[in-house]
């Protein structure tokens, strides 16, 4: 991979699929967030994020719902085309929501390629393993890069009965193996126990990306409002937060507020003159 070494190792060009696959052999952590706007999606690109994740976490972040589920194929290009527009570099991986590619391979495919061409996304990711390694070997078949995402998978929390540590360690395994072997380039592992994670990571030829999965993953991932304290009481032991911009923001409106009530803003130098 060429790299351009005055922008922090990152690609000179813009990432591609093989490339983010291949970084596991070289040795190189992969960084993936979160982002559903231009706004947030220019940002992290220019700061240097390898990937962002087009998370049906949209449903939870942006339409303020209780889960995954009622997030739509619209809604997921909606939300990726913006992204897509905003990003240089990263790779933008955008993912199939709840009952988008259940019924069959061939429903799979269709809306697949609605994510890919409506938005210009590199990649889709979806939830499965053993269940969905037909559905992932035909998108693959027809050239459609696909990451799996085995471990806690949301989309099946009613069956689950919530949002739980998943430690049964055979069939992690057997559905990483099984959605590499379908043709996944990488693999997110959701609350998996390190252990099993690290065995996971050191089985596969592909990178996994942990969340909750501890430091052995071949890269990380977090939805970034969440990292940079912007949701209310979310503090899953997996979550680090790197910043308390609820805070900020709090304090900045609130400053806000008091300095137009009190006519201290504007003053004189945020005025146009004659």
């Amino acid at each position: 991979m060429t790299t351009d070494a005055d922008n922090g190792g990152q690609p000179a060009s813009p990432w591609t699929v093989p490339q983010f696959s291949a970084a596991k052999q070289q040795g190189r952590k992969l960084t993936v967030l979160t982002a559903y706007d231009f706004t947030w999606a220019q940002l992290l690109d220019e700061i240097g994020i390898d990937a962002i994740l087009v998370g049906d976490t949209l449903g939870m972040v942006v339409q303020g719902r209780n889960s995954t589920l009622r997030v739509t194929v619209d809604q997921m290009i909606y939300h990726a085309e913006m992204v897509v527009r905003a990003v240089k570099q990263a790779l933008v991986i955008v993912d199939m929501p709840f009952m988008s590619f259940h019924v069959s391979p061939e429903q799979a495919m269709e809306n697949a390629g609605r994510l890919i061409k409506e938005t210009g996304a590199a990649a889709v990711k979806l939830e499965g393993g053993v269940n969905q390694a037909g559905t992932i070997a035909k998108l693959t078949g027809a050239d459609v890069p696909v990451m799996a995402h085995v471990g806690l998978k949301p989309q099946s929390v009613l069956s689950i009965g919530g949002y739980k540590v998943q430690r049964a360690k055979q069939p992690l395994l057997d559905d990483a193996l099984a959605a590499q072997k379908a043709g996944a380039f990488a693999i997110v592992l959701e609350c998996v126990p390190r252990e099993i994670a690290a065995e996971i990571t050191a089985t596969l030829t592909i990178p996994t990306i942990g969340i909750g999965a501890g430091p052995d993953c071949d890269g990380q991932v977090l939805v970034t409002n969440d990292m940079l304290g912007l949701t209310p009481g979310f503090t899953p032991k997996f979550l680090k937060k790197y910043a308390d911009l609820r805070n900020t923001v709090e304090t900045s409106v609130r400053n806000y507020i008091q300095e137009t009530r009190d006519n201290s803003f504007p003053d004189d130098s945020h005025s146009f003159h004659e």
